[in-house]
């Protein structure tokens, strides 16, 4: 255990620590939503990642995703899980540098207790929620946060006990709503806060096997 993972553990306490070090949880996208969700999890305390997606990081990427500019050209997971393990070295993550579709999400997401959807076209986003509706995860997906101002806004919306849905619904990125980096983090910090809530007040329940 190393200095970041004990000043968590004097944070939390034994029982809390070990809840959130033991869940495993599948995001499925590493840009904007997904690589600042992941940084929000890592510093809650969670462990255990599965990072997927295909994309490389781009100059674009800059103005709101969790990269540098010596990292342009890289895979997304690549460059993410160089930046996560900066946090905390012992981390447990799986990358996966490939395209989500009906056939791979089971390779991917199958062991992960909670699924993160941070992807921003919309045939993908409902091919992830459908499966992970399906396959009996806690789902966090987000619409609605392209532009700037009005952040209160965002809100999160419980569609199901399982399926949450953080954003104002209707925000789509366009010419007057380019995405940028105060929604969108507001909105991957709310998902973050979802999972962290959702595991801390005991929803995960018997799927949780730690690795202690």
């Amino acid at each position: 255990m190393n200095q970041f993972e004990m000043a968590l553990l004097n944070q939390w306490g034994e029982e809390k620590f070990r809840l959130l070090q033991g869940i495993k949880i599948g995001i499925a996208g590493a840009g904007g939503l997904g690589s600042n969700c992941a940084v929000n999890l890592v510093r809650s305390g969670f462990k255990r990642l599965v990072l997927v997606d295909f994309d490389k990081v781009e100059m674009s990427n800059l103005n709101r995703q969790f990269y540098f500019l010596d990292q342009l050209g890289m895979a997304k997971v690549d460059a993410l899980r160089s930046n996560l393990l900066r946090i905390n070295p012992e981390l447990e993550l799986e990358t996966y540098p490939e395209r989500m579709e009906p056939g791979n999400l089971t390779r991917f997401f199958n062991d992960c207790q909670v699924l993160v959807e941070a992807v921003d076209r919309a045939e993908i986003k409902r091919m992830i929620i459908e499966y992970g509706c399906s396959a009996g995860k806690f789902l966090v997906s987000a619409s609605g946060l392209a532009g700037y101002g009005d952040s209160d806004g965002i809100q999160v919306h419980h569609f199901r006990k399982d399926l949450i849905v953080v954003g104002d619904l209707h925000s789509a990125v366009g010419p007057e709503r380019p995405p940028v980096s105060p929604r969108v983090n507001v909105a991957a910090a709310k998902q973050a806060d979802c999972v962290l809530e959702w595991v801390l007040k005991g929803g995960a329940g018997e799927q949780i096997v730690a690795n202690y």
